[in-house]
């Protein structure tokens, strides 16, 4: 019995020293003898905008600071880039995690055409759009009247591989004219463009940009310029075949002597992510977006336009399970 019992109390006093080693194993303050707290994991987040002088670098920097603020664990910060077809590069090499770019680079991307012509992205996807970027058709010639009135004339069609060119190629087959045969089509950016205007180099020029464009107020200080409206069987052949074309008006005296409303198209510029985004968070950063209009409007005016009735107009895209939560939730197809 008494060799039983040594060797219980053996066996017992085994068991107490290796429960004191594994407490002194354990991470406590020493000072407080409290536990640490557990830091949530850190997702970092990086948003391809554009220039630092244009719309997409304030608008990135607005969704950084609401994305910290309101998802946990998120680490987000915006960074210049080359705007809407080097942000799909960036996106597709994994060099970000979110871009703002223009609804029908999107489309191209996805589909293989256009600027990127035989390299599909099908892993691209949306968030959301955001806001209205029109197609403007601007003049100094009063005889040009609509788009078909171009036959013949020196067009500015924006620089080789744009966004502005793959716009004017489709407005111009949209309006049954031939690109390289029925204008004479000029390679320029807008404000090579605008130059040419006033010079009376050009007969015409299309931009994509808000209104008012700078470029075209100024023009107007010392010539009259026309606002040729994009309407008619030729707004609905495009929206027909590209869907993220949307309608746009042109508002009466956005330029001098612009007495009426202009209708003509417009693009849209989004948020585009790839598919192996988390659906959660997806969901968080849209929901987060249109929580916080009024932080979005003080990045930039064009926030006052970022509101949940136009975040699918334009979309073009296969969207994100995490954004088609969000939207279904808020009943908004």
């Amino acid at each position: 019995m008494k060799k039983r019992t040594t060797v219980f109390l053996s066996l017992l006093l085994v068991v107490f020293l290796i429960a004191g080693l594994t407490g002194c194993g354990t991470d406590t303050n020493s000072d407080t003898g409290e536990e640490p707290s557990t830091s949530a994991k850190q997702t970092f987040i990086n948003i391809g905008t554009g220039g630092t002088a244009g719309t997409y670098f304030p608008l990135g920097g607005a969704f950084a600071e609401i994305w910290n603020k309101d998802i946990a664990g998120i680490n987000a910060t915006a960074t210049s880039t080359g705007a809407s077809v080097a942000n799909v590069n960036l996106l597709k090499e994994g060099n970000v995690e979110v871009v703002i770019i223009q609804n029908d680079i999107a489309s191209y991307a996805e589909t293989g055409t256009v600027l990127f012509e035989g390299e599909p992205y099908p892993d691209i996807r949306g968030l959301c759009t955001l806001y209205s970027e029109p197609l403007q058709l601007v003049t100094t010639d009063e005889s040009i009247k609509s788009v078909a009135d171009l036959k013949g004339k020196r067009v500015a069609v924006g620089a080789i591989g744009s966004g502005v060119e793959a716009n004017a190629r489709q407005i111009i087959a949209a309006a049954g004219l031939d690109f390289e045969e029925d204008i004479d089509p000029k390679f320029l950016s807008f404000s090579e463009a605008s130059t040419g205007l006033k010079d009376r180099q050009l007969d015409a020029a299309f931009l994509v940009a808000g209104v008012p464009t700078a470029a075209i107020v100024d023009l107007s200080t010392q010539n009259d310029v026309f606002v040729v409206p994009i309407d008619g069987e030729v707004a609905e052949n495009l929206m027909n075949t590209y869907p993220f074309y949307t309608e746009f008006i042109i508002p009466a005296g956005t330029y001098k002597g612009q007495a009426d409303d202009v209708q003509s198209l417009s693009v849209r510029a989004m948020l585009a992510v790839n598919a192996n985004l988390d659906e959660e968070l997806a969901y968080g950063m849209v929901k987060s977006i249109y929580e916080n209009g009024d932080r979005i409007t003080a990045a930039h005016n064009v926030g006052k336009d970022i509101t949940m009735d136009t975040a699918l107009d334009g979309i073009g895209i296969t969207l994100h399970p995490g954004a088609q939560k969000y939207f279904d939730e808020q009943g908004i197809k």
